[in-house]
């Protein structure tokens, strides 16, 4: 066995004694969530909604004549594609241009595969509340009502 040099045993004793402090988890911040969820507007939403209005029913007035019916393949698509970005990497293209991650409120590691569709699903009912966005104005970890209904939180990452 080969003798150790003073240098690598003095540094690998110091790495030893500094013992990291648990980092304070920084929420993602109400105007970066709401950036993120415009770029995904646009990313993700938009080729749905065309795709439903001229492809799937005959325009904008087929539409309005089903509207409920509409809404459901807008949604729906739409659900899923954001839980498999999510469950994949934990980020939305949205949310990685603005460095932003989904975790599980209590453990901090990715969310599983249920609260994450459970998230995406409630996110509508969130948004048609008024309240259920509103409300992450008011609270110090910028929450809304589905992120407390599913138990998940947006994270910065860097």
């Amino acid at each position: 066995m080969q003798k150790q040099r003073f240098r690598t045993v003095k540094q690998s004793t110091s790495q030893k004694k500094t013992t990291e402090k648990p980092q304070k988890t920084r929420y993602a911040t109400a105007g970066l969530k709401i950036k993120a969820f415009l770029t995904d507007a646009f990313m993700l939403l938009m080729p749905i909604l065309y795709i439903v209005f001229y492809l799937v029913m005959d325009g904008r007035e087929d539409f309005a004549a089903h509207r409920v019916l509409g809404w459901i393949y807008i949604l729906t698509p739409l659900v899923l594609l954001q839980s498999t970005f999510m469950y994949l990497s934990g980020q939305t293209p949205g949310y990685r241009a603005y460095n932003i991650t989904l975790i599980d409120a209590k453990s901090h590691n990715t969310p599983s595969l249920v609260k994450i569709v459970l998230r995406n699903a409630l996110a509508p009912l969130s948004f048609a509340t008024f309240f259920g966005w509103v409300m992450m104005f008011f609270r110090k970890d910028n929450k809304t009502l589905h992120d407390l209904l599913s138990g998940t939180t947006l994270v910065q990452i860097h």
